[in-house]
């Protein structure tokens, strides 16, 4: 991801400094190119895990995060101050949506990509307890519906607020809450689901 990321950003920062086409003025030009560029340093990490967790294939992954920050290029006038975090994963969402909706056309099984993150020098049971535990949340995630997925990943894994996925997700408040207790519960229920399975191999 990382190499990918190093890419992108070369892409993004051309983008941004080319600016939009119909752009005159030289110091709008600017603020529009650092501004993408801030949005791009702070969030494409997660916006790259984003996309992955709603169910991108992991060979789409990267073309979708940088979708996303191109859409957000050409909407940079109409993302309100302290409002970028959750206007990004709006966009990331949709983004995934498409994606899901294209990779089911072609009728091509979506695969789990299995992200192991060496921290110093981990033993290789340490390594195989983390690729079985993502392996685990990558699956408990893509079987939860799509309308409490997306609230979900951004509470749980992204730390969003309610308000911020009220905006992401163009949402009520009070829907966001009632998705948020449902969709906990549907964690719950699959999460035990795994661990009987896992109980009765053993036993």
């Amino acid at each position: 991801m990382v190499s990918a990321a190093r890419r992108l950003s070369v892409s993004m920062r051309a983008l941004a400094e080319s600016g939009p086409a119909s752009a005159k003025p030289a110091m709008p030009e600017l603020t529009t190119a650092n501004r993408l560029a801030t949005l791009f340093h702070d969030h494409f990490d997660l916006v790259w895990r984003t996309v992955r967790r709603l169910g991108v294939p992991p060979a789409a992954v990267d073309d979708a995060a940088q979708e996303v920050f191109v859409i957000v290029s050409r909407k940079l006038d109409v993302i309100e101050p302290g409002k970028e975090r959750a206007f990004l994963y709006g966009i990331a969402m949709r983004v995934a949506s498409d994606a899901r909706r294209a990779q089911h056309r072609r009728g091509k099984p979506a695969e789990i990509e299995l992200e192991i993150l060496v921290d110093g020098a981990p033993s290789p049971e340490d390594l195989l307890d983390r690729k079985r535990a993502r392996a685990q949340l990558d699956a408990v995630i893509a079987s939860m519906p799509d309308d409490v997925r997306g609230v979900f990943v951004l509470y749980e894994l992204e730390s969003l607020t309610m308000a911020e996925i009220a905006v992401a997700l163009d949402l009520a408040p009070g829907t966001v809450a009632s998705r948020l207790r449902r969709a906990r519960e549907v964690f719950s229920s699959l999460v035990a689901r795994i661990a009987a399975g896992t109980g009765s191999r053993h036993g």
